[in-house]
């Protein structure tokens, strides 16, 4: 009887958890920017395209955009559509620009097991671009979320220009 009612308590949490409140990817049909491969091809650097249309991975600290901390606003390389403000930056000591939270509304999530256990998947919620994987390991003070994102799937548009 007690492990009864202990699955059916988990049952609830569970229904409440964090991943359920975050916009799933479903079909790649669903987002706004749609173009083919060849396309994307013409549009992207090789790392670009590696990255963000294959579910690459850019080599740690290889991104100029680890440095930027002027405020501004980091923009998917592939459609311009905004996603993380500098505020939300922090040094995670990765290797990779990482933020504690995204721009409302301007992501959509999957999971990946490409490495052997489940990982949270950060996509542009305007192309389906892969972005990175997003982690419970961040800032305690602020969300503790940290989004470890490629370089090569941003661009920096400062506030004054």
């Amino acid at each position: 009887m007690k492990l009864a009612q202990l699955v059916i308590l988990c049952l609830l949490f569970s229904c409440q958890s964090e991943a359920q409140k975050k916009t799933l990817a479903t079909k790649s049909s669903e987002f706004k920017v749609q173009k083919t491969e060849d396309e994307w091809k013409k549009e992207l650097s090789e790392m670009q395209f590696y990255v963000l249309r294959k579910a690459g991975t850019e080599p740690a600290h290889s991104s100029a955009l680890n440095d930027v901390k002027e405020s501004g606003v980091f923009v998917c390389a592939a459609c311009g559509n905004e996603l993380y403000r500098t505020k939300y930056k922090f040094d995670s000591g990765t290797g990779w620009p990482s933020f504690d939270r995204e721009i409302d509304g301007s992501l959509v999530y999957s999971s990946d097991t490409k490495l052997g256990y489940k990982r949270d998947e950060a996509l542009c919620g305007k192309c389906g671009g892969h972005l990175g994987h997003i982690f419970n390991d961040g800032p305690k003070n602020t969300t503790g979320m940290r989004h470890c994102i490629n370089g090569a799937a941003l661009l920096f548009k400062p506030d004054n220009k």
